[in-house]
């Protein structure tokens, strides 16, 4: 778990140099477009920009696997990738989504439940989604068909399961590639 990390928004801090936007190439202003949010470009994506056929590929995957309409709710998919982002140790990522999944929900009881390390008051649907997410984060190649029973019995359909992996998945790589180039904190 990571009981020190509170729901503040952490600060990302790049090892290496961000693409200024002023001095972008024309085919990193270009990937710059594909970000999902409509916030500013932030260090991280002119981190990534530095390669910008590679930052467009990644982008597009993310946003087909965490924004996609049908299929497994914003909110589950949330739920799984702060899951892989605890399980990582990634705790930007894990405040991140938190804090999404807290917004999407429109309550904050799973999120407490899995701060406050009570997982086990968690609802049979939120529980399995968590536990499939942690579980196929640590080792995947140790999560089993009953794990995938489990989610059926929670409710979940193919499709939705489907979802739940791809959502968790991006993340074992979306945290290791956060981590590599940067760090995270409080301090702005």
């Amino acid at each position: 778990m990571i009981p020190s990390v509170s729901l503040k928004p952490l600060h990302w801090h790049p090892y290496i140099e961000p693409v200024e936007v002023e001095a972008a190439t024309p085919a990193q202003l270009e990937a710059m477009k594909v970000t999902p949010s409509n916030k500013k470009i932030s260090e991280y994506v002119r981190t990534l920009v530095h390669d910008p056929e590679s930052y467009v590929a990644r982008t597009a995957l993310f946003n087909a696997i965490m924004y996609v309409e049908g299929g497994l709710n914003r909110a589950d998919r949330e739920l799984g990738a702060l899951g892989a982002s605890i399980v990582n140790g990634c705790k930007y990522c894990a405040v991140v989504h938190a804090r999404r999944h807290v917004q999407l929900a429109e309550n904050d009881a799973v999120v407490s439940a899995i701060y406050f390390e009570r997982a086990d008051v968690l609802g049979a649907r939120d529980a399995a989604i968590y536990h499939f997410a942690r579980r196929l984060s640590v080792t995947p190649s140790e999560a089993t068909s009953e794990d995938v029973a489990a989610l059926r019995a929670a409710g979940m359909d193919d499709q939705e399961i489907v979802d739940l992996i791809h959502a968790i998945a991006i993340f074992g790589w979306a945290n290791r590639l956060m981590h590599v180039l940067g760090h995270a904190d409080l301090n702005k």
